[in-house]
């Protein structure tokens, strides 16, 4: 469906700590990369419904040839039956009509253009004309032009619904999602002679919804349906919003139907690997991908899928250069760049890592989880300062985290990163939220054991320092040997 117009991470490297010891504080997810189906390309125009441009020369020929019939009416007499005659059609309009037809857009846009100086109130010339400047945008720019002219024909005729579709489309492409929401359904309660345009509105609305209301966007991919025969993007859009419902086996039937009747569709094998890569059916998931990739060996979206199998089977060695060789071919592909850097970071590439992390936090500062990685590297490449920065500003909003483990586990990183930035009371506080999710565990109590000792905080820290080495038995030897000295020194300071 598109919009277009109507017509678990390696050790810390050199950490003070050995190895171990971060590494229980940091275990993430394994990533699975889906593949976004873009909805705000901008594909071919469908050919104009021309029937409604025919319309006034029809109109001209009818009263021509009724004029015609009373012309020899004899002299001084008078025909009472007559109508007022309206002017002749301007001959720029049938020439620009012709133009539209035969997609000759530049040579439609001056003609139009010049007639809606001419009838600036006109709904259908305006349409024609926002439709014109629509198909041939190509910039941000000429796309306001375009979204300009379609509001005025909406001024014009608010009852007319091709611009208020059109103006709907137009919106979702540019990423101005609630705008195209409401024009979409502004449009759907509009009378029009063509039922497969308002199915077209209803199913880019479900399209808008299905990632944030996917009761409402099957709503309204029923109400499509009703309107006009089933398409493929159906049964791909009903697969997904089985998934966003919980419903992995109504999805996976979706997408089986999809390739049953159309077995080269990469939309819906790319769905239906995703979905067989989140149930952990890895085999399942590799044969599908195999036979895919045999039809079409140089698909970014299967390679793309084929690094994150193997990533998900532990072979970074095999998915790393596959992941290489697809980002320097898609270097602005945020989802690439993402599974790049975090393939780096599984094979200890952690100073690549960074780089790339740093880049996307630029470009999406409020992914959350985005930030508590790229802090991750900047802790395995010791850059303590930058990663307290960074988490300090995720943690401030837990209520963007995915979820509990996932703010547990920045809490995490963000307590090492400040116990190493020699920040106690950051350390502390990371420590509180951590434990509110997570059972306590080595080093857990040894940053907190070595906090309240630098706050001279001496109870607090020797009962951490005993708790630590209770749990610790021998996996921990430098940090055993330092809490134990400690145990010694606080001895004595009371």
């Amino acid at each position: 469906m598109n919009f277009a117009s109507p017509t678990t991470t390696a050790p810390l490297t050199n950490s003070p700590y050995p190895p171990s010891l971060y590494a229980n504080l940091n275990a993430r997810k394994k990533l699975s990369f889906r593949p976004e189906r873009s909805g705000v390309e901008k594909p071919a125009f469908p050919p104009r419904n021309s029937a409604r441009h025919s319309l006034h020369l029809c109109l001209f020929l009818f009263l021509s040839l009724t004029f015609a019939a009373h012309a020899q009416l004899p002299a001084g007499t008078t025909d009472t039956t007559a109508q007022p005659q309206p002017a002749p059609q301007d001959p720029l309009r049938a020439e620009a009509n012709d133009a539209l037809d035969k997609q000759d857009y530049p040579t439609a846009l001056k003609l139009l253009t010049a007639l809606a100086e001419k009838n600036p109130t006109d709904a259908h010339l305006l349409y024609d004309l926002a439709f014109t400047q629509d198909a041939l945008a190509e910039t941000p720019s000429q796309t306001s032009t375009a979204e300009t002219t379609y509001r005025r024909a909406i001024a014009a005729d608010a009852t007319y619904f091709e611009p208020h579709l059109a103006l709907g489309l137009l919106l979702a492409r540019s990423g101005k999602l609630t705008l195209a929401h409401a024009e979409l359904t502004l449009a759907t309660t509009l009378n029009t002679d063509n039922p497969l345009l308002k199915a077209r509105a209803y199913r880019a609305l479900a399209r808008i919804d299905r990632t944030t209301n996917y009761a409402l966007a099957s709503d309204e991919l029923l109400a499509a349906l009703k309107l006009s025969p089933e398409t493929s993007d159906d049964i791909l859009l009903s697969g997904e919003l089985a998934e966003a419902s919980g419903d992995p086996t109504s999805a996976e039937l979706a997408y089986r139907r999809l390739l049953a009747v159309d077995p080269k569709n990469q939309d819906a094998t790319a769905a239906l690997i995703h979905l067989l890569l989140t149930q952990k059916k890895s085999d399942q998931a590799e044969t599908l991908l195999t036979a895919a990739l045999a039809n079409d060996p140089d698909s970014p979206t299967l390679n793309a899928q084929l690094a994150s199998l193997y990533e998900q089977q532990g072979k970074t060695a095999q998915a790393l250069p596959i992941v290489e060789k697809l980002h320097a071919a898609h270097p602005g592909d945020v989802a690439l760049t993402r599974l790049l850097a975090h393939l780096y970071t599984l094979s200890d590439q952690y100073d690549k890592a960074a780089t790339l992390y740093a880049a996307l936090v630029i470009a999406t500062p409020q992914d959350v989880t985005l930030v508590d990685d790229s802090a991750n590297a900047l802790i395995h490449v010791r850059k303590f300062a930058e990663a307290e920065a960074l988490l300090k500003r995720a943690i401030a909003q837990p209520s963007a985290f995915p979820g509990n483990d996932d703010l547990a586990l920045a809490a995490s990183h963000l307590a090492f990163a400040a116990s190493q930035n020699n920040d106690p009371t950051t350390t502390l506080q990371a420590l509180e939220i951590r434990d509110r999710v997570l059972p306590q565990s080595p080093s857990s109590l040894f940053l907190a054991a070595t906090a309240h000792d630098k706050l001279h905080q001496v109870k607090l820290a020797s009962d951490l320092y005993k708790q630590f080495l209770s749990v610790a038995n021998g996996k921990f030897p430098d940090e055993e040997w330092e809490a134990r000295h400690r145990l010694l020194t606080l001895e004595h300071m009371k």
